[in-house]
């Protein structure tokens, strides 16, 4: 059995989790403790790729990120390779996944601070990023962790947009989901069902994981 797609959609999924939540806790940030216009646009913009199909959000990416476009020709230009049917283009793909819904799960988490912290944290003056580096993460820490879990998990499974940008390319870019399609359409059954069995059992673990960090024992702890 070839383990090839297993170990990149790992990896994709590392790399992307981590991009993801850097960006979410930017947006979230920005969301909860900003005041300025465009506010609801942006969180309308962040909202989308979660109610757009796959394919759309696909073909966007590509328009965005493909060789005719400026980003595409850029990156070529100065990679000497393209960006699209990549491995980079599968990062890309589970991030565009990921960080939308990553995004909601830690603005309601940061919201969810008592406001009695940050109202004490203002007092002494200190600024609002350094209150919500000091102040507000740490009290939200768990959340963000089960969040992150949960971004992990959703970025190992992306399958739409992930063959629009990335391909199915064995060896480069065909990623656990999309070779599960690839099984089931070559009718090896045994290939699909095992790795079936291996991402229901990843997620059934990561789940559990999210599960913990969010009970209320270890919220108090």
């Amino acid at each position: 059995m070839d383990f090839f797609p297993l170990i990149l959609s790992l990896e994709v999924a590392v790399v992307a989790t981590m991009i993801s939540l850097a960006i979410a806790l930017l947006a979230g940030w920005a969301l909860s403790f900003l005041e300025f216009r465009g506010k609801e646009v942006l969180d309308a913009a962040i909202t989308l790729p979660l109610v757009l199909p796959p394919t759309v959000l696909g073909y966007y990416l590509l328009i965005v990120i493909g060789r005719e476009s400026w980003v595409g020709a850029a990156w070529e230009t100065l990679t000497g390779s393209p960006l699209v049917f990549t491995p980079k283009a599968a990062v890309i793909a589970a991030i565009v996944h990921s960080a939308p819904l990553l995004t909601k799960y830690l603005r309601a988490a940061i919201e969810s601070v008592d406001p009695i912290y940050i109202k004490a944290a203002r007092s002494l003056g200190l600024p609002e990023w350094t209150i919500f580096l000091k102040v507000v993460l740490p009290l939200c820490r768990r959340a963000v962790a089960a969040s992150a879990v949960l971004a992990f998990a959703r970025s190992l499974g992306d399958f739409g947009v992930t063959i629009m940008i990335a391909g199915n390319i064995p060896g480069k870019t065909q990623t656990v989901s999309v070779a599960i399609y690839d099984a089931v359409e070559s009718g090896n059954g045994g290939l699909a069902r095992t790795l079936v069995l291996i991402v229901s059992g990843i997620g059934l673990l990561v789940v559990w994981l999210s599960n913990r960090l969010n009970s209320p024992r270890a919220l108090r702890s």
